[in-house]
């Protein structure tokens, strides 16, 4: 069972939503909340939510913001400019008011299939999770050769495919997220598995599978003092 979450500020369509839980078998409905404030006490509890974006005291894409372990998110609203924004925080789906039960059926099995997979591993076990082309894509760091910036989206390299996952992410957060030990930024545009790396200049790092990618003035000397020896 998933246990979910509800937050509207509209009580018509927090009713709705708690009609349409009651329907899915694999839902289990912790609570349902006015306001993003009422809804932390139950976060401990919460496997995911749904939670509208457009509420008075705090919006819920700064309210899913503001959490460090946020759990899986389904964005509802009647303003589909904030769909972007929704993907930026990794959202697992985006329902546009009004929506149909089938519509909200479809966005669970979405929420269903990312909960699976991330529960498909050992809970010891470090894993990413990737949404590219309307599916989850889940990622051991070990397989990522290197991570590169484009503008709104990072494209991932892995040594287990030829062609690199294109994602709507930001290459600062990922940095962030990835093990610190682990991983280097060396370039803005540029993060590095560093037991990928074979040799090393003063301005650039040749790869296992032979691609040379730059390195900046800025990084230069945290590259430098790991590999001094």
């Amino acid at each position: 069972m998933i246990r979910i979450l509800l937050i509207d500020d509209e009580p018509l369509a927090l009713r709705q939503l708690e009609m349409y839980v009651s329907k899915v078998p694999f839902l289990e409905l912790i609570a349902s909340c006015h306001s993003a404030a009422a809804a932390v006490p139950w976060l401990e509890k919460t496997d995911a939510m749904v939670v509208d974006i457009n509420m008075p005291d705090l919006s819920g894409m700064d309210f899913v913001r503001s959490l460090e372990h946020p759990p899986l998110i389904v964005f509802a609203t009647a303003y589909s400019e904030y769909a972007l924004e929704g993907f930026r925080v990794n959202a697992v789906d985006y329902l546009l008011k009004p929506f149909s039960f089938n519509e909200f059926l479809s966005s669970m099995e979405r929420l269903k299939e990312r909960f699976e997979l991330m529960h498909a591993t050992s809970p010891h076990e470090e894993i990413l999770s990737f949404r590219t082309d309307r599916r989850t894509v889940l990622v051991s760091p070990d397989k990522i050769r290197y991570v590169e910036s484009m503008s709104e989206y990072i494209k991932v390299h892995l040594a287990d495919s030829p062609e690199p996952l294109v994602v709507l992410y930001n290459l600062r957060r990922l940095s962030e997220e990835l093990p610190a030990d682990r991983f280097l930024r060396i370039h803005r545009s540029y993060l590095v598995n560093l037991s990928r790396i074979r040799s090393v200049c003063s301005s650039a790092v040749t790869l296992d599978d032979g691609t040379q990618l730059p390195v900046s003035d800025l990084y230069r000397p945290a590259l430098k003092a790991l590999f001094k020896g």
